[in-house]
């Protein structure tokens, strides 16, 4: 009997689908997001996400190697993660960055957890976190379409009090930002494929776009602008609904959600970053275990213990 495998309470899914089939279908569904940041920030883009791709399969693959365990680089779970790192990083950055960034995504967030399947954090919003860490600076210095340099919409608006682009240039992606986080049609297009396959479920991305808009509604803010606007978009389809990190019950998943959104807004409006939704996703995922455990159904049996 394989040692690795839990099985959680009742009631449980049946799908003829496996972690290989999800992790590409889910690589498919980043492709908009892939295409419009080369669009827009043209060959740079492209090499970063190959880049970051490559090391984070070439990282899994040397591990798993040289600690003798099943070699499982075709499963996808490397490229995804390698992908998702590309996607969340200034398109500006030298080429080492993105291989420093996922080497420690793959190396550190997964497996010194144990692999897919126990690590505690999303690993790509582990490794952007561990880069904004190390080199601040090369992590807030954003590329506009033009090829210039300048401040994302958040941060123009955290730090100067005005939006300064239209809701269809924040729609469309023709802004500042990550390379994949600018274009919300990319990611929607995707999300809607994955959504429609039921890869991912629809929980964890209406509670935290709703909390999100809900309550910059109450604070007299853009909702519109805030759901465009940042990261949230991609974080909330892609990272926030990773299986491994967020709760497996359907009321713990709305509850994550309503987290993250509260968690974000908190960061945007008191906090000293213009984004925060990497933040918001990591500290909620170390809360997973928690909202598993209050949300998860009441077994009806027990197994007595000796036979007794």
């Amino acid at each position: 009997m394989n040692k690795k495998l839990v099985v959680s309470v009742s009631p449980h899914i049946k799908s003829k689908e496996d972690v290989s089939s999800i992790m590409w279908l889910v690589v498919l569904a980043l492709l908009p997001a892939m295409i419009g940041g080369i669009i827009f920030f043209k060959v740079h883009a492209l090499l970063i996400i190959l880049l970051s791709t490559l090391t984070a399969v070439l990282t899994e693959y040397i591990i798993q190697k040289l600690t003798k365990k099943e070699i499982t680089i075709k499963d996808g779970s490397a490229a995804v993660t390698g992908v998702l790192l590309a996607l969340v990083i200034p398109p500006s950055v030298p080429l080492w960055v993105p291989i420093a960034g996922s080497f420690f995504a793959v190396a550190i967030a997964k497996h010194a957890f144990g692999g897919l399947g126990f690590n505690i954090f999303n690993p790509a919003l582990a490794g952007r976190a561990f880069l904004t860490a190390s080199w601040p600076l090369l992590m807030a210095t954003w590329l506009l379409p033009d090829g210039t340099t300048g401040a994302t919409p958040l941060g123009v608006l955290k730090f100067e009090g005005i939006k300064a682009v239209s809701y269809g240039n924040l729609f469309l992606g023709n802004i500042g930002g990550s390379l994949g986080e600018t274009s919300a049609l990319a990611i929607l297009l995707g999300a809607a494929f994955l959504l429609y396959k039921k890869i991912i479920d629809w929980r964890i991305p209406a509670a935290y776009l709703g909390t999100v808009a809900l309550l910059m509604i109450l604070l007299r803010q853009d909702p519109t602008f805030h759901l465009l606007a940042g990261g949230l978009m991609l974080g909330a389809f892609f990272m926030a609904t990773d299986y491994v990190t967020t709760p497996i019950t359907e009321k713990g998943r709305l509850v994550f959600g309503v987290g993250c959104g509260l968690l974000t807004v908190l960061i945007r409006g008191f906090g000293g970053l213009p984004g925060g939704v990497a933040l918001s996703i990591l500290l909620m995922n170390s809360l997973t275990p928690l909202i598993d455990r209050y949300t998860k159904t009441r077994p009806f049996g027990f197994v007595r213990k000796n036979g007794k």
